[in-house]
């Protein structure tokens, strides 16, 4: 079982990139792109206040005509912040995700925000945790050593 610090361990960029409720939506969009990331924690200080996501953009400003560069963040981010521990599974999150609908979840340890992980990483870790086993398998049936 895959816990959450292992695929933060694995990650390239274990970086978390935010923006503060005050900036505009459009500063938290080209950040966003210049990072080729979907969703940016919402911090004031080193306070999680919510979470800004591509949906948030698509749902709250574009429907409803918003101008980017006139809405802060703290307009249109999500408030209600699920997160998960370094010791929980991939299994937990992934529940985690399908039952409240989210890409992201934020990782806190001892109070302190330490990474992200998205539903792609999730799927990655368990795409090469099967990977293992089949090959496992493999040499198993096949008695190569």
């Amino acid at each position: 079982m895959t816990t959450v610090a292992e695929i933060l361990k694995s990650k390239p960029d274990a970086q978390v990139h935010s923006v503060a409720p005050s900036d505009s939506v459009l500063t938290a969009l080209q950040r966003m792109a210049d990072k080729g990331i979907g969703a940016l924690m919402v911090l004031q200080g080193d306070d999680i206040v919510g979470i800004f996501t591509e949906r948030d953009y698509a749902r709250k400003v574009v429907l409803h005509g918003r101008a980017s560069g006139a809405t802060p963040v703290r307009e249109v981010m999500t408030h209600a912040v699920r997160f998960v521990h370094p010791s929980n599974s991939t299994e937990q999150c992934m529940a985690l995700m399908t039952e409240n609908r989210l890409r992201h979840l934020p990782v806190v340890e001892e109070g302190r925000l330490i990474g992200l992980v998205s539903i792609g990483d999730l799927v990655k870790s368990v795409i090469s945790h099967q990977q293992f086993i089949i090959e496992q398998m493999e040499q198993y049936i096949t008695g190569a050593r």
